[in-house]
């Protein structure tokens, strides 16, 4: 016992070593010296291990003119109206194409292995780009560098570790495009110039509102093409009208124009489509990780087209709510932060004290207030009704005691917010959650929790699926198998409506096509808490209109909106207290710093004190 205990290795404090440990370490150098013989791969002497050297690598002012920014991402609608708007503020931009397969085929031959897909296929799009023009249009490499450069936002998903741009930067310099720079936005510390002339890149307020604006139009156009293209009755009506919408935004952006008159035009040409409401699909909400939730083309198998092709409403996740998501991660951290000793450097408060805490969360709502604000005022403008951003904080509360906020990365603890939310107040028929082959926080955590979630709500339709470029059969056919469960889920819900109110089908749609507002493509039945199916809605909201009267109706709206800003205001009150504690702070160092002010200056203030 004791010569097998003495020949194990130092693993947990264990001192016996073996005593020819030495000896086999010099075994294994002289065999890794004959192999590198072997090889070819001698040590000179000269070994040179590889740096980012462009870590801080951006463009001078001088340089703005001549200088074209590659932006790629989001969605197709939200990159096409951001080069709008980025362009109006005085950058050359152009948005990257779709990422497609030969992207995905660059990522993997460029970009380091076992990395997700979403890397692969946004690294790829941009080798594909500068390929083309390298090889197709005739530019050369120098010039390449010299007038492009890819602007992206920081990441820091525990899958990449932070590294996104340097997997950019390392994809590029092995496809030949050594020192193409790769600006990366951070939230935290934006751009750094990494020589004395001034940044090109003017990173203020009006950057980042027209970012801002393109995203939340985008989003609504998204939003107002799910929403209606399942029950257009002309095929092919919805796209023609969605690629319309998005040039008129484009144009008022690029134009400089204001943005209200453009939207409006937009609602009236989106209710121009035909549409048959009492089409019983079951709506899917989607959830997941963000980038393969919310990508529309190859790096999700096409879900979204592909689940309306088998007769669902698809009820996609926001960019927007990302970026509130983004938001309240600061607003945690900071109440962790506030919770450390004042003294810590390095995870306290010590270079913002309480009253920069105090003022960095107090910008942090008012960040937040303002995307609801704006989110509110055009998804109303442009017909775009009865959706209201998610609270994240809500989603805490809901999501309590199945999975913790510590753990970040996908969409956190939102995925399964949203799964209990769209069974327990039936939002939606099914939840399918959608991330990329091996995604940790995502398919390692989330979904085991589901299980958990799925055994609490008996009932619930989850379905989770892997993206990985090359599986579309499998991945299509688990959808498929979950859909038709969601299927029937929709009929039953539509059965029950109709028993209940005593209508037939028959005299529903009767009843819709005598009243114009209700045959309207932006017109949204009532949300029950009993039935997500939209066909079935409309049967409890055509039984509900024929047994008011246009000012009973008109009544209901009132108490509705009456209930809103009631609402709104309960959450105002309920932040108050919090905020309100930190006005004694603020005056205290207010006055504090005045003291000290007065004191430099007033000779009889130095002497009192």
């Amino acid at each position: 016992m004791n010569d097998v205990i003495r020949h194990k290795l130092p693993i947990y404090g264990q001192s016996q070593v073996s005593e020819n440990l030495s000896e086999i370490d010099a075994e294994l150098a002289a065999f890794e010296a004959e192999e590198r013989k072997r090889l070819g791969l001698e040590d000179e002497g000269t070994d040179k291990y590889w740096t980012d050297e462009m870590v801080n690598a951006g463009f001078t002012r001088s340089e703005k003119a001549k200088i074209t920014l590659l932006i790629g991402g989001l969605t197709v609608a939200q990159d096409f109206l951001i080069e709008a708007a980025v362009r109006r503020v005085g950058y050359n931009i152009v948005a990257l194409d779709r990422p497609d397969n030969e992207s995905l085929r660059l990522g993997k031959e460029f970009g380091n292995r076992a990395q997700c897909n979403p890397t692969y296929y946004t690294v790829g799009n941009l080798v594909k780009y500068l390929t083309a023009l390298r090889d197709d249009k005739g530019m050369s490499t120098e010039d390449i560098i010299k007038k492009f450069v890819f602007f992206t936002a920081g990441s820091c998903g525990p899958c990449r570790f932070g590294m996104y741009a340097t997997e950019y930067r390392k994809a590029l310099r092995d496809a030949g495009f050594d020192g193409f720079r790769v600006m990366l936005f951070q939230e935290k510390g934006g751009i750094d110039q990494a020589t004395g002339e001034e940044s090109g890149l003017d990173l203020s307020p009006k950057f980042f509102i027209s970012i801002v604006k393109g995203v939340l139009i985008g989003d609504i156009i998204n939003g107002l093409g799910y929403r209606i293209r399942p029950y257009e009755v002309e095929e092919g009506a919805t796209d023609k009208a969605v690629e319309e919408c998005k040039q008129m935004c484009y144009e008022a952006f690029a134009g400089g124009r204001p943005l209200l008159p453009a939207l409006n035009r937009v609602r009236k040409r989106m209710a121009q489509v035909a549409v048959d409401h009492t089409r019983i699909k079951p709506l899917v909400g989607i959830t997941g990780e963000f980038w393969a939730m919310t990508t529309e083309g190859a790096g999700n198998y096409f879900m979204q087209r592909f689940l309306e092709q088998e007769g669902a409403e698809v009820k996609i996740q926001f960019v927007s709510e990302w970026l509130l998501y983004n938001v309240w991660e600061e607003v945690e951290d900071l109440d962790q932060r506030m919770l450390l000793r004042q003294h810590d450097e390095e995870s306290g408060l010590e270079e913002k004290g309480a009253y920069g805490a105090f003022k960095k969360k107090s910008l942090l709502w008012a960040a937040e207030q303002a995307v609801r604000a704006v989110w509110n005022t055009y998804s109303t403008t442009m017909g775009y009704y009865n959706y209201r951003l998610h609270s994240v904080a809500h989603g805490k509360e809901v999501a309590k005691g199945f999975y913790s906020t510590e753990l970040r990365g996908g969409e956190g603890h939102m995925e399964v917010a949203n799964t209990i939310e769209n069974f327990v107040k039936r939002k939606t028929n099914m939840t399918l959650s959608v991330k990329p082959f091996g995604c940790m926080p995502s398919s390692a955590i989330s979904d085991g929790v589901q299980s958990a979630v799925a055994e609490r709500y008996p009932g619930t339709i989850f379905c989770a699926v892997e993206t990985s470029g090359d599986g579309a059969v499998n991945f299509y056919s688990r959808v498929q198998m979950f859909l038709f469960k969601a299927q029937k889920n929709a009929e039953r819900e539509v059965e029950s409506a109709l028993e209940e109110t005593g209508l037939s089908m028959d005299e529903v749609r009767d009843y819709i096509a005598a009243n114009p507002d209700l045959a309207s493509a932006l017109y949204v039945p009532t949300q029950r808490q009993k039935v997500a199916c939209k066909a079935a809605r409309m049967v409890h909201d055509v039984y509900d209109h024929m047994q008011t009267t246009k000012w009973e109706r008109t009544q209901t709206r009132a108490r509705e909106l009456a209930g809103k800003a009631k609402m709104l205001a309960g959450v105002v009150v309920e932040q108050a207290p919090e905020l309100g504690r930190g006005v004694p702070v603020v005056a205290r160092e207010l006055g504090e710093f005045a003291w000290t002010k007065v004191s430099e200056r007033v000779p009889f203030a130095r002497a009192r004190a």
